[in-house]
């Protein structure tokens, strides 16, 4: 543990937030009170340890500190509800707890915490904020952020997503064997939905938002260390990784975005690239897969082309052409047809890559990704006055500040009508 305070608690929150969370919860079954008497044992340690130094298990420390504030509060309620009528504490305690399952499929806490905060009776988003908040210990105020949203938006959502659980009596629980993999499904989206929030941010400032994928890859790890050899989670980590190990090499020192075929990728992290491909290998995508569990690994196999290739130059387009093809007939999006051109135009040339485009207009009618693609396809086969125009209509359809701005930079490079 490092000694200095600050930074060990801030090891502490982001490592151990989750089974801190999940230990209280399992204990207490008070949502609302393991929150907030986590919160409060956080602000005390930011003080205490300052003063008092860091104490040999800091883990146990806040543990200890939680459970005393929950106890607290408790007592408090208790000597409160004797001078309510019967009626009314019943009617609050029902309210506050939450309900668990027998143990009878694992037993294991955070999985537990990380299936209700994932329920699929909760709104995705929600969702999704609601396991970055109580699994990761993400704090409100970054997860607006990441989000694009107010502080107070982002908190109400939450808060709403907590009540949910309670009014619906989501469980803190296991559902059964039989229904379990389908619950990992929705966990496994919601991470998804987290991360490529973090790599293809829709609007403000940044090109990227490396925090909130790093929070959707270790979300996925937290929930695979509990069952290993589920193939959603396999699949999922390995395009996570893959995709992840470039975010060095993405944005260069002013934040501008940096393109695939441009980066240094010697600043890619080889040892995630190295993990991805093993994990594309293991023995949990052998066989028969559920349908989502084949997209990820489809999708991981198209980041692995490009992450093993030495260069850009190197990449084996005419695969990862191939591989947009099985995706397609998995799962057929706009998205993807959008990507298979862009595929199509590196195997084959522009003008095919162009023909691919075809058809997907009134699909992405409001991205700006259809145009920019056309952009760049129209300038490679001379046609600068097309160019001009499709950058133009993408600029207007962008409303991410720095993808906006790159676009206006390849609008500037081409060359005068003359």
């Amino acid at each position: 543990m490092k000694e200095n305070p600050a930074e060990a608690l801030a090891d502490v929150v982001r490592d151990e937030w989750g089974r801190l969370t999940s230990l209280l919860l399992a204990r207490f079954r008070r949502l609302d009170l393991v929150e907030d008497a986590l919160a409060d044992a956080v602000e005390t340690a930011a003080r205490r340890w300052g003063r008092d130094g860091v104490p040999d298990n800091p883990v146990a420390w806040l543990h200890t500190a939680a459970r005393r504030r929950v106890l607290d509060r408790l007592r408090a309620e208790s000597m409160a509800h004797r001078k309510m009528p019967l009626l009314v504490v019943e009617e609050a305690g029902r309210d506050a707890v939450v309900r668990a399952d027998p143990g009878d499929v694992v037993e294991d806490d955070l999985l537990r915490l990380v299936l209700m905060c994932t329920h699929p009776a909760l709104d995705p988003a929600a969702a999704s904020a609601l396991a970055l908040r109580l699994v990761l210990g993400v704090s409100t105020a970054d997860i607006a952020r990441l989000f694009l949203v107010p502080e107070p938006t982002m908190a109400a959502r939450i808060t709403r997503a907590k009540k949910k659980i309670v009014t619906a009596g989501i469980p803190f629980a296991v559902p059964s064997a039989e229904v379990l993999p389908e619950r990992l499904d929705g966990v496994a989206q919601t991470a998804y939905l987290a991360f490529t929030a973090g790599y293809a941010p829709g609007s403000g400032p940044d090109a990227v938002r490396v925090t909130l994928a790093e929070g959707a890859v270790r979300l996925v790890r937290v929930v695979l260390r509990l069952r290993p050899q589920e193939p959603v989670l396999v699949a999922l980590l390995a395009l996570m990784v893959l995709q992840h190990s470039r975010r060095s090499a993405r944005v260069d020192d002013a934040g501008q975005i940096v393109l695939l075929p441009d980066q240094d990728r010697s600043r890619w992290h080889h040892d995630e690239i190295a993990e991805g491909v093993a994990l594309l290998s293991s023995t949990a995508l052998v066989g028969p897969i559920p349908v989502r569990a084949a997209q990820y690994a489809v999708q991981a196999r198209i980041a692995a082309e490009h992450a093993t290739a030495s260069s850009a130059d190197e990449t084996e387009w005419v695969r990862v052409v191939a591989h947009y093809d099985d995706l397609i007939a998995l799962a057929p999006s706009p998205t993807a047809s959008l990507a298979r051109a862009v595929a199509v135009a590196e195997a084959y040339g522009p003008r095919a890559g162009l023909a691919a485009t075809e058809g997907l207009d009134e699909q992405l009618s409001h991205s700006h990704r259809l145009p920019a693609v056309r952009a760049a396809l129209l300038e490679r086969v001379g046609d600068v006055a097309g160019a001009r125009a499709a950058y133009g209509l993408a600029i207007e359809r962008c409303a991410n500040d720095a993808e906006r701005a790159s676009l206006g930079a390849r609008r500037a490079s081409l060359p005068d009508r003359r």
